[in-house]
């Protein structure tokens, strides 16, 4: 069992409606069009939840600036390194350079947003992802892409900037999940959603986002409620065979 997560960072779910690759990956995945995210519904508490399983007030990261946690948590990537997984992350916003403990990743790759480019430093790391996974055996594999964000705050969420971005997004992750095929599970979602240029509140267009799960272990074609961000660190890890954190508060989606 392999898995790969992707994240495009600020990627609401009405603006996936009638994208060839999401209507594709639909009829391949269990699928959430409604999953919530935590408050604030902000990048770097968002991301510290996804992988902590916990809200922002017990990670104690409430704003993009990290926070040492006091009572410290087993993220998921040291949940893995535990069970000997090798895992691989690839971004272009450096903030989430502290999801992981120091030799918990066995591969990084980081290339700035900010200084080449959105939208270049998403292509980049797809094609960097899909080189390495095509040469490399690793189990866990996290795949953040910070365009859409980045347009959302430029020009607005649901904008034709915004909207070409997640189009163009998608593109690129259809073209990852076609050259990988079938030896990955492939997880895709978002940390939070957005409205004019902002986000950070309780309305629903900033705490709701998408969630697929596509992969021999999950029905297809299969839509699905109630879920959280909080839930995809126990379902990766037990998709892997490794042991959830006893502080995690998600659940296990199948």
């Amino acid at each position: 069992m392999k898995v790969l997560l992707i994240l495009s960072d600020g990627m609401r779910p009405d603006s996936l409606e009638g994208h060839p690759v999401i209507e594709t990956l639909k009829k391949k995945s269990t699928y959430c069009m409604n999953a919530r995210t935590v408050e604030p519904s902000v990048t770097l508490p968002c991301h510290m939840s996804l992988f902590h399983s916990v809200d922002p007030s017990r990670h104690g990261t409430t704003t993009n600036t990290y926070a040492p946690q006091v009572r410290p948590i087993s993220g998921l990537f040291e949940q893995l390194k535990q069970k000997e997984k090798r895992c691989a992350m690839f971004y272009n916003w450096e903030e989430l350079r502290d999801l992981s403990r120091p030799d918990s990743l066995s591969h990084s790759e980081y290339c700035s947003g900010h200084v080449y480019g959105f939208e270049e430093t998403n292509r980049q790391l797809c094609r960097k992802a899909t080189q390495f996974l095509t040469d490399n055996d690793v189990d866990f594999t996290f795949l953040y892409l910070g365009w859409v964000d980045e347009a959302g705050h430029a020009f607005g969420w649901m904008s034709e900037e915004y909207l070409h971005a997640v189009r163009e997004t998608c593109n690129m992750v259809g073209s990852l999940i076609d050259t990988l095929g079938d030896e990955y599970t492939i997880i895709i979602t978002a940390d939070h959603g957005g409205h004019d240029r902002i986000h950070g509140t309780n309305l629903k267009e900033d705490m709701t986002i998408p969630m697929f799960f596509c992969g021999a272990p999950f029905t297809q074609n299969k839509q699905i409620d109630g879920v959280s961000i909080k839930d995809i660190a126990p379902t990766v890890a037990s998709l892997l065979g490794a042991e959830p954190a006893k502080e995690w508060e998600g659940s296990v989606i199948r």
